[in-house]
């Protein structure tokens, strides 16, 4: 009977760390809530007239944020874009021509990784968060 009970609990533990390890990868965190609705509204009242509701931009004027390596991969580019603005990207071949205003004048840092974060988890996108901090220091690091 000891060994019966022995053995229950070291399977539940076994469980237990198992589970935690599948669902807390490292390096992956899933976005906050708060962030996410922020970022949305921002989205909202400055990006989605270009880059449309649904993430898909305008053929040939403006890039689509979908699934895109610019939007998924080093988050760091992104900031900058944001940040500093942009005129002309290639995406897959295709050219668009309509540049992208600075934003680092009108955006606090925290508002800058509320959008990026949203933009990464939106439109099928899946990605990190992007923190305060991390937009601060992309901006020292550009100066």
């Amino acid at each position: 009977m000891k060994k019966m009970v022995i053995l229950i609990v070291v399977l539940a533990i076994a469980a237990i760390v198992v589970l935690v390890l599948f669902t807390n990868k490292k390096g992956q965190s899933s976005p906050p809530d708060e962030s996410i609705g922020r970022g949305q509204k921002i989205y909202e009242q400055y990006c989605l007239s270009c880059h449309q509701a649904n993430g898909s931009g305008v053929p040939h004027l403006n890039p689509p944020l979908v699934k895109t390596s610019f939007v998924l991969g080093d988050p760091s580019i992104l900031i900058k874009i944001v940040q500093e603005g942009l005129s002309g990207m290639e995406i897959n071949g295709e050219v668009f021509t309509i540049p992208m205003p600075p934003f680092g004048k009108l955006l606090n840092e925290q508002q800058t990784a509320d959008v990026i974060t949203y933009i990464r988890n939106s439109f099928g996108n899946k990605a990190d968060v992007v923190s305060a901090d991390l937009v601060k220091d992309v901006k020292t690091s550009v100066r």
